[in-house]
């Protein structure tokens, strides 16, 4: 290997892993003008679809990058799973309830290529440079830099001394392992196939899962590389090595064990072997070290969680990152993001270990439940709407909240009803200048927008520039009301308003964070909200306070 002592660099941050978590932190760093530099010790981008859909929250947070539309574009807005027990075709519908306050009401099955790939070429639209095949060969963090040791293919090193490193370097983190940081949890015993490729005998646009007393088995609507996603569990008694290559007539014979040779594979683009664990993280972060996506947690897919998590870990550190390094934010600001992820990392681990147990345990119990009880108690259940739409919120992750956050608060005169502060904001129809939007795409530019909601007469025009001007560096001002006026986010039948619990005349104002989510709540006094972004975030008005 070859060195210069001269060699070295300084960063505001450095991103490790360059999968979705990565990207996503890389295009929300870069959208609020943080100087970071992005590596990934692989010399090419994947090509294979290992995740495979993207969930209604995360679609939203990357509207904000100006991304889903690419996105829907290229995936399968999957609406109904059918159900395959004993010859019985039960349908269900996916997302048809409690997912009205989103402009995606639906579970989109994209391959990660394409994620990723819309994710980079949207980086490289923006002028940022990728940096694959570097490696980082270990790290050292005092009170004020981390002192990275970068490998570059050909084995050139090179040291970067950032002020914050953040791993989102996968499953077996170099940036976990360095700072010491325990990954607690267990794998499963089990080994499982996947496949990309052609399956005749399956109604196509549909997700598809056969469910024996032995198990289940899964067919996506993927689209690209191929229009299937098969996922399969190898029988216990099954000793082929995780490594070995899967076989076409491998997977047409798990295929054919649980539809009853109904279903007729052909074509693969990729078969893999794989095994899965259950394990968070201790901690997300070390003094200027996080993690974010599988550094932090992995876990079965089940639900569709892992990487829309992963993604949702980048937007809550990114802007914390950019308040600090940028200007007025207090390092405490990034205390928060531990707060609010980890209990979010924990109940996904907590979900999917449950739903997987239930999908391939092998007591009796279950297998009984699978076998017998499925195909009877199943469509009664489908008839409690009220269940269903709390399991679609829950699986779509509209219903993360950061409640006990410090940096969340509901102050004097908060509505009583509607989302509180820690909520995400709902969505819904406005209109501005008599043109058509959504009050979270009119909120969607970065930093921090402050919504004075209500008639227009409890927010004077004089008042509201006054505002405008004081944080006119952080935060965008606008007015949400029935009433029209100029730059008025005009709500017509007052759908948005009663959604954030406000009807009739009552007034009252919220801010939402860069991430989508109410930071703080009040009446029509804001006396408590300057108190707030003080506090908090150390925004004090036209001018910053010393940088950390």
């Amino acid at each position: 290997m070859t060195s210069d002592a001269n060699d070295t660099s300084d960063v505001d941050v450095l991103v490790v892993g360059a999968g979705p978590t990565g990207l996503a932190l890389a295009a929300f760093l870069a959208a609020d003008g943080v100087p970071f530099r992005i590596i990934d010790r692989q010399s090419d981008a994947v090509h294979e679809s290992r995740a495979l859909a993207i969930q209604p929250r995360t679609l939203e947070m990357l509207a904000g990058l100006g991304v889903s539309d690419t996105l829907l574009g290229l995936g399968n807005r999957a609406v109904r799973l059918q159900m395959h027990v004993q010859r019985r075709v039960i349908g269900v519908p996916l997302f048809d309830l409690g997912l009205d306050d989103t402009a995606y009401p639906f579970l989109l099955f994209v391959s990660q290529e394409a994620t990723e790939r819309v994710l980079g070429d949207h980086l490289a639209a923006a002028g940022v440079r990728l940096e694959r095949g570097v490696e980082l060969a270990g790290l050292a963090q005092d009170s004020d830099v981390v002192s990275c040791r970068l490998v570059h293919r050909g084995g050139h090193e090179e040291m970067v001394r950032a002020r914050y490193v953040v791993g989102c370097d996968g499953a077996h983190s170099m940036v976990r392992r360095g700072s010491g940081i325990a990954f607690e949890g267990s794998s499963y015993p089990q080994t499982f196939v996947l496949a990309d490729l052609e399956a005749d005998g399956i109604q196509p646009g549909a997700a598809h899962v056969f469910i024996s007393a032995d198990g289940m088995l899964f067919f996506f609507p993927l689209g690209h590389p191929a229009t299937w996603r098969m996922l399969a569990m190898r029988p216990r008694a099954d000793t082929t090595p995780v490594t070995d290559p899967v076989t076409m007539p491998e997977v047409q014979e798990l295929s054919d064990a649980h539809t009853g040779a109904l279903v007729r594979l052909r074509d693969p683009v990729w078969m893999t072997n794989f095994r899965l664990a259950n394990r968070g993280a201790a901690h997300y972060r070390a003094d200027r070290v996080f993690l974010a996506g599988d550094a932090a947690h992995i876990h079965s897919p089940a639900g569709a969680q892992g990487m829309n998590t992963g993604i949702q870990d980048a937007a809550n550190l990114a802007w914390k990152l950019a308040l600090v390094t940028g200007g007025p934010g207090p390092l405490t600001v990034l205390d928060s993001y531990e707060a609010e992820r980890a209990p979010v990392g924990r109940a996904v681990l907590r979900f999917t270990n449950r739903a997987f147990t239930i999908a391939t345990a092998s007591s009796p119990v279950l297998r009984f439940v699978r076998g017998q009880l499925v195909p009877r108690v199943l469509p009664l259940a489908l008839r409690f709407t009220t269940g269903r739409a709390v399991a679609f919120r829950t699986v779509s992750q509209l219903g993360i909240r950061y409640r006990s956050s410090p940096l969340c608060v509901d102050g004097a005169g908060a509505p009583r009803r509607g989302p509180r502060a820690g909520d995400r904001l709902p969505d819904g129809p406005v209109t501005v200048e008599g043109r058509r939007s959504t009050i979270q795409r009119s909120v969607a530019a970065p930093g921090f927008h402050l919504l004075l909601c209500g008639p227009l007469a409890a927010w004077p025009d004089d008042a509201t520039a006054a505002l405008s001007e004081r944080y006119r560096r952080h935060i965008t001002v606008h007015r949400l009301s029935r009433d029209v006026g100029p730059r008025v986010l005009h709500d017509p039948s007052g759908l948005v308003l009663r959604r954030l619990g406000l009807t009739g005349t009552r007034s009252a104002h919220l801010l939402v964070r860069p991430d989508g989510y109410l930071g703080y709540r009040g009446g029509i006094d804001v006396t408590g909200l300057g108190a707030h972004l003080a506090a908090e975030y150390g925004l004090v008005g036209i001018g910053y306070l010393s940088a950390p």
